[in-house]
């Protein structure tokens, strides 16, 4: 049998599935890991020798649920618990 044209027909079985972490199609069945962000690792997979691949997976490209309100909380000392003054029309 030749390496080319004819091999490649017999090419149906999956070896990647979803990954549960990134959502990428590169979790591999066999060595189950992710070949995209390296689950089950705990870090998740990123070199320097790919820029734009960090620049992808970086801080501010998802939701930031929690460190979009930091900016807010700390020019206001990090308060809690407290009312604000009520505000009354001087007129």
């Amino acid at each position: 049998m030749t390496k080319g044209t004819s091999s490649f027909g017999t090419r149906h079985r999956k070896t990647h599935s979803l990954c549960r972490r990134c959502g990428h199609r590169a979790y591999h069945n066999a060595k189950k890991t992710c070949a995209q962000c390296g689950y089950p690792a705990a870090k998740t997979r990123s070199f320097n020798w790919s820029v734009k691949g960090k620049r992808r997976k970086t801080t501010g490209t998802g939701r930031m649920r929690h460190l979009k309100e930091l900016p807010r909380r700390f020019k206001n000392g990090f308060r809690e618990g407290t009312v604000a003054k009520k505000v009354t029309a001087s007129s």
